[in-house]
């Protein structure tokens, strides 16, 4: 069964924009921290931690602009929100359930994070980013 939008509130293109902006630094701060120190397991978390946050920043911003904004307690009721945006929306809801299945891992646990799991967290974070920007578009 298909997981329903949760709570939501109304955005406005500032929101969005200013969600776009944290989207951005998150994910570049993230990429400063990997080259920093990109055999250092701990940093990889953070790394990661950084690259969930522009994620979900992206989606938000996405979001804001196509519908309004996911305003639940669980990050997970913005995977159904984002599904809704056309196109693409589907598969931006996929890349957000794959940085939300590492979150805690990368945030709360105490296992450390593998290079390559690095490099494809930080890949979906440019992904989603890239979305809220084309979504902006439109």
């Amino acid at each position: 069964m298909a997981r329903k939008p949760g709570r939501t509130q109304l955005c406005t293109a500032a929101d969005a924009r200013a969600r776009r902006e944290h989207a951005r630094k998150f994910l570049e701060v993230a990429e400063l921290v990997a080259l920093e120190e990109p055999d250092n397991p701990e940093s990889c978390n953070v790394a990661a931690s950084l690259a969930v946050l522009a994620g979900i920043a992206a989606c938000d911003a996405a979001c804001c602009d196509a519908l309004e904004g996911s305003r639940g307690q669980d990050h997970r009721d913005a995977e159904a929100l984002v599904a809704q945006i056309e196109p693409d929306g589907e598969t931006a809801s996929r890349q957000l359930r794959r940085l939300l299945n590492v979150k805690d891992t990368a945030q709360y646990g105490f296992i450390n994070l593998g290079g390559a799991e690095l490099r494809g967290v930080m890949r979906q974070a440019a992904h989603l980013l890239s979305f809220a920007e084309q979504v902006r578009g439109r």
